[in-house]
């Protein structure tokens, strides 16, 4: 089977369930595992990645008020890879080529391939999605062996937490120029993990947030989770945008409990590494053993 995957968090899903020999293209985000970054790229940006988040935010507003797509589909390489299967997504528009775009690439092909669509928005739908490509694949017992280890880590989470009767509250920011607060599952991991979302519900879309409304949240811990980046990026982002004076009341900025967390690998791409997210998680909020295989860098604390 050859196959194509147009998000970063399929190319995952793909690799963990051993189909990385069949994978033939992938996007320029796919970064992980190391061999995926060598494959083909069918997805390029319309936006410049390297500029500020305000710019991002700028670029990105301009393509969809003008109703255009944030990702370009090569649809003549699409077509010279000759997949069998094509894995997208229908959550982001901002993760990921448009369905129009697609549409017109697979217009090329005489015998269309099968394209699975993933819509996550919770952590079961994300297993969900595990079983889905497992089930296009040929993959399904190596998919439920998958889908039962994540569940069972995040399980002994849940478990080493429900004693604790502090239940810290975080605040996730998606996005800091503006300011966006994390949606989706990520409110959902930090409840796994013994925290209280200060802001978001679990299961709703990201959402713009105003300083002042951060500075009302009593936030014990922030997070600094910018989609697509690593925490180094994220703390570097945070030396630049500087924390507002009006957060100083907050327990975390005057604690320091304020974090820079590779957002990229475990809480934007909704993948089998959200498992180690809520690990991070439990870690941060209550000092629960680190997982050993998390690199040094995971986290930053700011």
């Amino acid at each position: 089977m050859r196959i194509v995957s147009l998000l970063p968090s399929a190319t995952e899903i793909l690799y963990a369930l051993g189909l990385g020999d069949s994978v033939v293209g992938v996007t320029h985000e796919c970064d992980y595992p190391a061999g995926a970054s060598q494959k083909p790229a069918v997805i390029k940006p319309r936006i410049d990645p390297e500029a500020t988040p305000a710019d991002i935010d700028r670029q990105v507003s301009e393509l969809v008020s003008r109703g255009e797509s944030i990702y370009a589909v090569d649809a003549e390489l699409l077509s010279s890879l000759e997949p069998d299967l094509i894995v997208t997504q229908d959550l982001c528009h901002v993760c990921a080529a448009s369905s129009d775009d697609l549409a017109t690439a697979l217009s090329r092909f005489q015998s269309p391939p099968q394209v699975v669509t993933l819509t996550p928005h919770s952590l079961a739908d994300v297993w969900q999605n595990i079983a889905a490509v497992g089930e296009a694949t040929g993959k399904v017992g190596q998919a439920s062996d998958l889908i039962g280890e994540l569940q069972n880590r995040v399980r002994r989470i849940e478990v080493a937490v429900a004693q604790i009767k502090e239940r810290p509250r975080v605040v996730c920011l998606e996005w800091l120029e503006p300011l966006y607060v994390a949606g989706h599952w990520v409110p959902e991991m930090v409840a796994k993990a013994g925290g209280e979302d200060a802001l978001s519900k679990a299961f709703e879309p990201s959402f713009k947030i105003t300083a002042a409304g951060v500075a009302d949240s009593d936030a014990d811990v922030i997070l600094i989770m910018l989609c697509g980046y690593n925490a180094q990026k994220n703390a570097a982002q945070v030396a630049v945008e500087q924390i507002p004076k009006s957060w100083n009341k907050l327990r975390a900025v005057r604690e320091k409990q304020i974090y820079a967390v590779d957002a990229n690998s475990y809480f934007s791409r909704p993948g089998p590494r959200l498992a180690a997210g809520v690990e991070i998680l439990a870690h941060l909020l209550h000092g629960l053993v680190r997982p050993p295989e998390l690199p040094a860098d995971a986290w930053i604390r700011l």
